[in-house]
């Protein structure tokens, strides 16, 4: 299928899901990536919920990854660079919601790309090869491209993995090596 009608299917889709099932599949999401990959002393970097996109509540994800010695990034929009830059969370008085509805950090320690050892991804669906759709701007596979070799990118996703693949595939799509649904560690 192709990512345009894959966007449109998936955004209605999430807005089916209701806030208590969304808060149930978020926890499940979490306590799966903590039993799943060693994050203690890691530095990840992690999204933040837009709440009018229902999207994983991760604010958990992030205390459990600083309760464990970890350092969280979180990315932070440069519309003039059409980039992310990602900047070390340490509480929620660093955060705005910007006008896109995403908390970012207003201030705080710039994390190079090359210093993250995993990114956590959003996306709407994934197939079975490791794409996915996101929101089509290309900010996360610009960064991805930035990451080192060893770096892992991973997938926080609702929903399992689609049945047909993903068509529209173009050169700078990043794959994913892992996604992470409610039941399942999907690896690529």
């Amino acid at each position: 299928m192709e990512k345009e009608k894959l966007r449109i299917e998936y955004r209605n889709k999430r807005l089916t899901v209701s806030p208590g099932e969304l808060a149930k599949q978020s926890a499940e999401i979490v306590e799966l990536t903590l039993k799943t990959f060693q994050l203690t002393g890691k530095t990840v970097s992690l999204f933040l919920p837009i709440d009018n996109k229902r999207e994983i509540n991760t604010y958990t994800l992030w205390e459990k990854i600083m309760a464990i010695d970890g350092f969280v990034a979180v990315p932070k929009v440069n519309e003039t660079k059409n980039d992310l830059k990602h900047i070390l969370l340490l509480d929620h008085s660093q955060l705005k919601t910007s006008a896109w509805g995403i908390p970012e950090p207003q201030h705080g320690k710039v994390i190079a790309a090359h210093k993250i050892d995993y990114v956590f991804v959003p996306l709407l669906c994934f197939d079975n090869k490791g794409h996915r759709v996101g929101y089509g701007g290309g900010f996360y596979d610009r960064f991805l491209k930035k990451c080192q070799p060893s770096c892992r990118f991973i997938g926080l996703s609702l929903f399992e993995v689609l049945e047909e693949e993903i068509t529209d595939i173009l050169p700078t799509d990043i794959p994913l090596h892992a996604c992470i649904t409610p039941t399942t560690v999907y690896r690529f």
